[in-house]
């Protein structure tokens, strides 16, 4: 897997995936796009919802939706590293049964995302869930 990135002005870069797509990120506090360390926890919270969906999809849970709210914590010092990052799912739908969703937040968290268990080395990435009946 490869990647590019490019300066294209004051604090902003575009970067370029092997597959075709790109990004833009802004170093400036994210004014314009999001910052990369916010990207890294849009990363977070794609690649473990990923994992949620096709889990409870294994299931047969009648999942209509899945979102998480991921919030993290930075340390004080230089460089700002994240200490703490959290994340709520919420997953909407029919006849949902707890247990199938607990045990996705679970597998993606501690077995099959990558981004997590790159993290999970520095950072405390914890997290729960809700389930939100369709209306």
């Amino acid at each position: 897997m490869k990647a590019e990135v490019k300066w294209i002005g004051d604090e902003m870069f575009a970067g370029f995936s092997e597959s075709g797509h790109t990004i833009t990120l802004d170093a400036n506090g994210g004014k314009l796009a999001p910052s990369p360390l916010e990207n890294v926890l849009i990363s977070l919270g794609s690649c473990s919802s990923v994992d949620v969906v096709s889990i409870l999809q294994k299931s047969r849970q009648n999942i209509s939706a899945c979102r998480v709210e991921i919030s993290g914590n930075r340390v004080d010092s230089v460089p700002k590293l994240f200490s703490d990052i959290h994340l709520h799912f919420v997953i909407t739908g029919t006849d949902i049964a707890e247990k199938h969703v607990k045990r996705a937040v679970e597998l993606s968290a501690d077995k099959y995302c990558s981004v997590a268990l790159m993290l999970n080395k520095a950072v405390n990435i914890t997290h729960d869930f809700s389930i939100e009946e369709d209306k």
